[in-house]
């Protein structure tokens, strides 16, 4: 089947279109083995742990593995001449956060440092600053908020801290914006936010003016990045079923609007954030995860069910479903990536309390102060704390961690269930990894290897995650769709599991995909086993999916997944 992949364009070559020299930049201290433990901060020590049980300093996960290679087999050019042996081996696999706010939103608290500080304490590579878009943000607040963030990056070199927003996406839901570093940061983001946000202008409400508002404000963006005003510049959804407005054809038209070669929205958060708020009374706020709660309005698109407007496993239904809206847009060949992250605002047992001032006036609000208690009923956790996107990254810069986003080299965790993970389909002499697609010769043998670091230690809760199980996904990439609206996939089903039930060591899983004759793709999924259910697809389908979040009955840390993006196998 030839039709549809014409369009599929994320470097299956492993090229890059920005040419970015990836061996100048010197590794973070956490990564150089040349450093000694004693000479490293507290977060640096922290993180170093992190990659030492992932195996992934020196000769670990990584040397065996085919990552560090290029889809012919030859060594990449950054990995010739010197330096350590974790850059030879590979890509950097670094962990971040694109969805963090702070004292410039009008819901948040915290200042820069205080969320950069934890992030990087809790084991985040890179962060992204996204305060709300509003007309008080585009006035004032984005100037405002980049001497924090420069201060930021100074103080905390080891973590790569973006400037972005959270768009408030014209006819849909938010999503996340934001530019690689520069001098045209500030004024890039805030001529977006001025034209191109929905509460600035106006324009929320469903409606095609509106929706094609959206498309303008992403083809803004790309206009910005062909005429150098900023280096790059992304945009991915926030969590996307939560309010039932972000359509089928709007989530496609966004990922159309741009050059395939450039796209600017590239996928959408597969986990939303305030995962704390479902750890029930007493003990918690006893909401529901993701505060995922609502029910349709006159705005949400009318096809989907009522059980989309709640997380399954602490991930949104576009994305937990098997064979659902995420699979859809798979099978048509394209890249769409999925993330996870914090949405940070107000930290649960957190003892801070909101500063004073006049938020509308100075677009902040003053600086936190001790509130005097423990307080048990916000549902933020830390970046970093509970939910991680993993990005496959060349080198230790901005450019490279947009890359890896944009390529779709991602894998994303809740409570540190993994420590790494190595995924490659392979056939004939040539290999693919994560958001990449393997191009072989119809009847070629082709074989998904991959290899888990387990967890092998406890994470911010205390206690060591068991992997229980991983699931090999697989559906059939059959075109571009007639109906943009389309939210089912149906040849996509779980086609392999595998039981783990381990928590330290590494762990090699290998599936044959057979000599492969049409065109396809795999992702994986994996769990710590504690809830699962039949899937709404039905049991041959998915016979051990996420179960739905029960409403003020949903503790984070009972129920624990990771997913991968996919890899695609297109013979000819």
């Amino acid at each position: 089947m030839g039709h549809g992949h014409g369009h599929h364009h994320h470097g299956h070559d492993h090229s890059h279109d920005h040419g970015h020299a990836h061996d100048a930049a010197p590794l973070p201290a956490a990564f150089d083995i040349t450093v000694p433990d004693e000479a490293l901060s507290p977060e640096q020590q922290s993180r170093r742990s992190l990659l030492r049980r992932a195996g992934l300093l020196g000769a670990g996960l990584a040397a065996g593995s085919v990552i560090g290679q290029t889809a012919g087999g030859a060594a990449p050019a950054y990995a010739s001449g010197s330096g350590s042996s974790r850059k030879k081996n590979g890509f950097l696999w670094l962990s971040g956060d694109h969805h963090i706010h702070t004292q410039y939103s009008s819901d948040g608290k915290y200042r820069v440092v205080d969320q950069v500080r934890q992030g990087a304490r809790h084991g985040l590579d890179w962060m992204v600053i996204t305060d709300h878009g509003s007309a008080t943000h585009a006035k004032i607040g984005v100037e405002k908020v980049n001497p924090d963030i420069k201060e930021a990056r100074a103080a905390y070199e080891d973590t790569l801290v973006f400037q972005g927003l959270e768009w408030n996406i014209p006819a849909a839901e938010h999503g996340t914006v934001f530019v690689h570093p520069g001098k045209n940061e500030v004024s890039v983001l805030k001529q977006f936010e001025t034209g191109y946000d929905g509460a600035v202008k106006g324009a929320t409400a469903s409606s095609a003016a509106n929706e094609a508002l959206a498309i303008a404000g992403l083809n803004f963006l790309s206009d910005q990045v062909k005429r150098r005003k900023v280096k790059d510049a992304l945009m991915l959804a926030n969590h996307p079923a939560r309010k039932g407005i972000d359509s089928p054809h709007e989530i496609r038209a966004w990922r159309d609007a741009t050059p395939a070669g450039h796209r600017i929205a590239v996928g959408f958060e597969g986990a939303p954030g305030h995962q704390a708020a479902g750890l029930p009374k007493p003990n918690g706020p006893g909401g529901a995860r993701g505060i995922y709660d609502g029910s349709p309005s006159a705005n949400s698109y009318p096809g989907y069910p009522l059980e989309s407007y709640r997380t399954w496993g602490g991930f949104d239904w576009m994305t937990a479903t098997v064979g659902g809206l995420w699979d859809s847009l798979l099978a048509e060949g394209k890249p769409w990536w999925i993330t996870a992250n914090s949405d940070s605002h107000q930290i649960y047992a957190d003892t801070a309390a909101r500063g004073g001032g006049d938020f509308n006036a100075n677009g902040r609000y003053d600086d936190p102060v001790y509130g005097g208690q423990i307080d048990l009923t916000e549902n933020d956790f830390w970046p970093g704390y509970y939910s991680r996107t993993h990005v496959g990254a060349e080198s230790f810069e901005y450019a490279a961690v947009m890359d890896g986003i944009r390529a779709g080299r991602i894998w994303v965790d809740h409570g540190q269930l993994l420590s790494g993970l190595d995924v490659r389909v392979s056939g004939g002499s040539r290999w693919a990894t994560l958001g990449g697609a393997l191009h072989v010769k119809k009847g070629t043998k082709v074989t998904l290897t991959v290899d888990v670091a387990l967890a092998g230690g406890p994470n911010w809760a205390g206690f060591v995650p068991t992997l229980a199980r991983v699931d090999v996904i697989q559906g059939d990439v059959t075109g571009e769709v007639e109906d943009k609206d389309t939210f089912t996939a149906p040849t996509a089903k779980v086609v392999k599991s595998y039981e783990v039930n381990k928590n330290t060591g590494t762990v090699r899983l290998t599936y044959e995909l057979g000599r492969v004759d049409r065109p396809l793709y795999v992702r994986l999924r994996g769990s710590d086993g504690k809830r699962t259910a039949v899937g709404a697809m039905g049991a041959a389908v998915d016979p051990a999916g996420p179960a739905i979040d029960v409403v003020g009955d949903a503790d984070p840390w009972q129920d624990l997944w990771f997913y991968s993006n996919p890899v695609w196998v297109l013979p000819s």
